[in-house]
């Protein structure tokens, strides 16, 4: 028997009333909300990060710039009898002082989707060091002294298994983790239906939300839907849950009937409940080519949870570039050297919107036949700090060979792209801003002979007495936090909104920025 679930509309939030509040809130000597220009972006307290347009108005002589992470070495290898060589889809969480680590294992080394696949769990302190766990709740090949937390017992949960950090107010402890996991349909193995939610206190002990799938063909009506990493989260931006799922797009060129489509593409479902969840909306990517990406890893980034991040993987099909005498070398079932993948940058603020500002790839692959296998270089779930100043990421490495492992990436916080200006100079003007705080503070790296001044001006771009270009404190050095000054101080308290704020930039870099009390 079909149980019918309610169709939810998930109300979003009264920005513009927010806005307006806020304004209003930093207007003196006005008894109602000033009206402001239609292209005024209120920013309140928060950081924004220069990973797409949304502050600027116009630029000359700069550019936005992609910032490529530095290798930092293999941390955990796929070694064991029950993860393996077909080892994937890593999410890394930040849970206090302990950081967790969840992956899918493959005890034979057979290929990847079969049904013994297992969900293994590693952990550390500081996000470098991993450790396995012998936690003795699964036998996996006779051995139970092993790090896995799901088995074959769980069905197909384990094959594509994402959890979560759920920071949804007032949620029971008894659930303070969350995940979806399962498969709607794939040739020659067990369905769950769709995607299950489970529940989890410790994040190792896991059990069913509901015996039923929570996200089916009700949600997403195509015949076939393989699945891959169903990031989920609750956003604070938006108020309800939200889960980006595979889905797919036709090109024009599409053959297979009942699939959706011949392009690996994102929707996004939502959910006040993480039970009853809405209809898949197909995520735009706006005006750009068409790329197959095989998963999305989007996230809330963990300094500004307005903004999702996601890396994700861009696959290319059809284009070898190792032979077969060097899969052979290096341990690799042939089959698995026919494509490349690696990852890109893909930002979203909410709603149905990615941005893709960067087309080019965030890690490319390296010097090597190892570097060259399907799915290597795929990105781990998350971005988790690791330092006062540094973040980190996680990319797989020599997948479906028999050195498969993991390496930590890092960036300095909040570093994932600049508004550059080289040698020669340039400069920028963001869109009418509102704020909340009496200081603007950046991120932000210049050479010696470099800097950046910052001037404030009115709706119009005319300079505000006090804040223009020549009271400007130039700002040299690399920090990331440091107040802007002007001649007479960084108090912004008695500025009347909203303004413009123009960066006049040498050899630099400009990250990110926030108003904040000073």
């Amino acid at each position: 028997m079909t149980t019918m679930r309610p169709t939810l509309r998930i109300p979003m939030p009264p920005v513009a009333v927010l806005f307006a509040g806020l304004a209003f809130a930093h207007t003196a000597g006005t008894s109602a909300a000033p009206s402001f220009p239609e292209a005024t972006v209120a920013m309140g307290g928060r950081r924004e990060l220069f990973i797409d347009r949304h502050l600027i108005d116009r630029m000359e002589g700069v550019e936005l710039r992609l910032t490529q992470p530095v290798n930092r070495g293999p941390v955990l290898t796929f070694d064991a009898p029950w993860d393996g060589r077909y080892s994937a889809y890593v999410t890394v969480l930040k849970d206090g002082p302990v950081y967790r680590m969840y992956y899918r294992g493959k005890p034979n080394a057979t290929a990847d989707g079969s049904e013994d696949e297992t969900t293994c769990y590693a952990e550390s302190t500081d996000g470098i060091q991993w450790r396995k766990p012998e936690l003795g709740l699964c036998e996996v090949n006779g051995r139970k002294n092993n790090n896995v937390i799901l088995d074959k017992s769980a069905g197909p949960i384990p094959h594509n298994f994402t959890p979560f950090l759920d920071i949804r107010p007032g949620i029971g402890l008894d659930e303070r983790f969350k995940a979806l996991g399962g498969l709607f349909d794939m040739a020659g193995h067990r369905s769950s239906g769709g995607l299950v939610a489970l529940v989890s206190a410790d994040g190792i002990r896991w059990r069913r939300l509901r015996n039923f799938a929570v996200i089916t063909k009700e949600n997403y009506q195509v015949q076939f839907s393989d699945a891959t990493m169903s990031p989920a989260f609750w956003s604070e931006h938006e108020q309800c849950y939200v889960a980006f799922i595979r889905t797919w797009k036709d090109d024009g060129t599409n053959t297979r009937s009942g699939w959706g489509g011949n392009i690996r593409w994102v929707g996004r479902v939502t959910s006040l409940d993480f039970i009853h969840w809405s209809k898949v909306e197909m995520m735009d990517f706006g005006n750009v080519p068409t790329e197959q990406l095989y998963s999305n890893t989007t996230s809330p980034y963990f300094r500004a949870p307005h903004l999702y991040i996601g890396l994700a993987p861009r696959i290319v099909f059809n284009r070898t570039v190792i032979s077969s005498a060097e899969a052979s070398r290096i341990g690799l079932d042939p089959k698995y050297s026919r494509d490349s993948s690696e990852p890109v940058l893909i930002t979203s603020r909410g709603g149905t919107r990615y941005d893709r500002t960067f087309m080019e790839a965030w890690i490319r692959n390296g010097i090597g036949a190892e570097h060259w296998s399907s799915r290597n270089n795929y990105p781990a779930l998350n971005i988790v700090p690791t330092g006062l100043t540094e973040m980190s990421c996680y990319v797989l490495h020599s997948y479906g060979q028999p050195a498969c492992h993991l390496v930590r990436y890092t960036l300095e916080t909040d570093r994932l792209a600049s508004v550059n200006a080289r040698f020669k100079g340039g400069e920028f003007v963001t869109k009418p801003l509102t704020f909340a705080g009496h200081a603007l503070a950046l991120n932000f790296s210049t050479s010696v002979a470099g800097g950046i001044r910052v001037e404030i001006q009115d709706a119009t771009g005319t300079p505000i007495q006090g804040h223009t270009l020549a009271d400007s404190v130039e700002l040299i050095g690399n920090e990331i936090e440091r107040v802007v000054a002007w001649k007479g101080g960084s108090d912004l308290g008695q500025l009347r909104m909203p303004v413009r704020l123009r960066f006049v930039m040498k050899e630099s870099d400009l990250y990110a920025l926030r108003f904040s009390s000073p």
